[in-house]
């Protein structure tokens, strides 16, 4: 469970002023594993970037855009002396992108999940007014088969209507409920309202803590 304290300690650790390092086509571009690594992956347009800027209280550290598909680099932001470092992935399906180039992305963020030995943990971000469709699962079963920690993390939660979202996460639930690599605890989310960005904080912090 988070308390007072855990709560404290993610506002402490996203307080500093986190910055856009690079981005990364090929793995030989990435930093040196020399801190946890957390990353966020979802569908196209799932509001990763929003939620990037949310949690690090920036307006435009992650960029935004309606056209599925511009994130198409593993794009990597860290703080000052912060022992985390963040990694934002491309989206997934519906990119409006050449075939050769989505393979690529494929590709890249295959071998980003199965040999980055300083990933803690992978936040796959699922919309909180549809639930986890098939290429969410996808996903979540390769994570589960390269045995990478995950966690899943419902967006957009002020856009269904209660009952709605209720059927969501009901149904979000179930689907992580037997999966051996996904984290039990569901963390529901709204990068315009904030709501939950306080969980979302602390749980990375005992991460990276632990």
């Amino acid at each position: 469970m988070t308390d007072e304290l855990n709560i404290e300690a993610g506002r402490l650790l996203f307080a500093r002023p986190f910055v856009f390092i690079k981005g990364c086509v090929r793995i030989a571009d990435l930093p040196p594993a020399d801190r946890a690594e957390i990353a966020f992956a979802g569908r196209s347009n799932v509001g990763k970037s929003s939620l990037i800027n949310a949690l690090t209280g920036t307006k435009d550290l992650a960029r935004t855009s309606n056209t599925p598909g511009r994130t198409q680099e593993l794009n990597i932001f860290e703080a000052k002396d912060a022992p985390l470092r963040i990694v934002d992935m491309p989206g997934y399906g519906f990119a409006q992108a050449p075939k050769p180039k989505v393979e690529a992305w494929t590709k890249l963020i295959h071998q980003y999940l199965t040999g980055r030995p300083n990933l803690r943990r992978v936040y796959v971000l699922v919309d909180g007014r549809h639930g986890p469709k098939a290429n969410d699962l996808t996903v979540m079963n390769e994570l589960d088969n390269s045995a990478v920690s995950y966690q899943v993390v419902l967006t957009k939660m002020d856009k269904p209507s209660v009952a709605e979202l209720d059927v969501v996460i009901a149904a979000t639930k179930a689907a992580i409920a037997k999966r051996p690599a996904a984290h039990p605890e569901l963390i529901v989310t709204s990068s315009e309202t904030k709501f939950g960005m306080d969980m979302l904080r602390a749980e990375i912090e005992r991460i990276v803590r632990s």
